[in-house]
């Protein structure tokens, strides 16, 4: 139903606008009683086989959503009932901000893929907090964290710190968002002095808490086997819990999106279809380069379940979708782990 009717009639309007649409349309039919419910039988797949035990977690099954979806934390409990084995906010930056000006969300429609310049639009740290505090406990949360727009060099950790420490109570896993290209400072934040910095700096702050939680770091698609190798020697040396491969990519190249309508779309990460090999590649050289060493969410362009398990055999322990989740609608969680519950593969 989702891509006969629904699609077809959201892809008419702006993709922000119909992005509030959907969310309240899902906030609000949640509410009906016995939608959860329906919603549940249709898409959940409860079976002990799909579970994933990764950095110190057990996950009821290993497909999640990318962070961008939930932003401010205000529809995963009503998300887990289209079946994510755990849901990832944000990303959040200690002050709520606009983000960039509008128009800043473009759809490729040929391609399967997304363009956006978001910036981390997000309500804020407190705003995030009040909308945890209302967790049921059915899913595992993903704190995506980043640091504001307007925040000196300087402070960067500070930002990254005070989201850390704020957050700490109430999400299961973090990670610390450096890849965006919609941000400023793109360049520091790929600095490896600078990531050996900020993840010291967080780790210390870890161990005040009497429980740890994972860390992990989302990297781009778009990076050489040199910069991946130093990814790998980083992670080695701050013992750092696992990376997301990928976040959004700035290349261009192989779309069908005419270039009339790149140029006017302008500047923003792309996602979906067009970088599925990409992510993948990624996946695959920091599986076999660092021998399986630390453990990987794969992302990026899963539309499938066949896409999500080239992911897997790649080397990624769980994966997340978004643009895929948008193009395909729910059933493609379901689809995923009926796929690895009929091939018995193990994550």
């Amino acid at each position: 139903m989702y891509k006969v009717l629904l699609r077809p009639l959201f892809f008419l309007f702006d993709p922000e606008k119909i992005h509030h649409f959907t969310f309240s349309l899902i906030k609000t039919t949640s509410k009906i009683p016995g939608m959860s419910a329906i919603f549940r039988r249709l898409y959940v797949i409860e079976d002990a086989k799909l579970e994933r035990q990764v950095f110190g977690l057990t996950f009821k099954n290993p497909v999640g959503l990318a962070a961008g979806f939930d932003k401010n934390a205000v529809l995963y409990n009503e998300l887990v009932n289209f079946g994510f084995g755990f849901i990832e906010i944000g990303t959040v930056t200690p002050k709520g901000q606009e983000g960039n000006p509008k128009k800043r969300l473009f759809r490729l429609k040929a391609d399967k893929g997304i363009i956006n310049r978001m910036g981390f639009n997000n309500e804020g740290l407190e705003a995030a907090i009040a909308q945890l505090k209302t967790n049921k406990g059915r899913v595992i949360i993903g704190g995506n964290i980043g640091k504001n727009t307007q925040t000196k060099p300087e402070d960067y950790t500070k930002d990254y710190l005070s989201c850390f420490n704020a957050l700490h109570p109430y999400v299961d896993y973090f990670v610390l968002n450096v890849s965006c290209p919609n941000v400023g400072s793109h360049a520091k934040l790929n600095d490896k002095d600078y990531l050996l910095e900020l993840i010291s700096t967080v780790q210390k702050a870890n161990t005040s808490f009497n429980k740890q939680k994972p860390i992990l770091l989302k990297i781009a698609p778009d990076l050489n086997t040199t910069q991946l190798d130093e990814i790998i020697e980083l992670i080695a040396e701050t013992n750092l819990d696992g990376v997301i491969a990928s976040n959004t990519s700035v290349d261009r190249s192989g779309l069908k999106a005419s270039p009339k309508l790149l140029t006017e779309i302008g500047n923003g990460g792309l996602s979906g279809q067009p970088i599925k090999d990409k992510s993948t590649k990624v996946i695959k050289y920091l599986a076999e380069k660092s021998r399986k060493a630390f453990p990987i969410i794969g992302v990026g362009g899963i539309h499938s379940a066949q896409d999500a398990l080239e992911k897997i055999d790649a080397g990624a322990d769980l994966v997340q979708v978004y643009t895929g989740f948008i193009y395909e609608g729910p059933k493609l969680i379901k689809s995923i782990n009926k796929a690895l519950l009929n091939k018995k593969t193990r994550v």
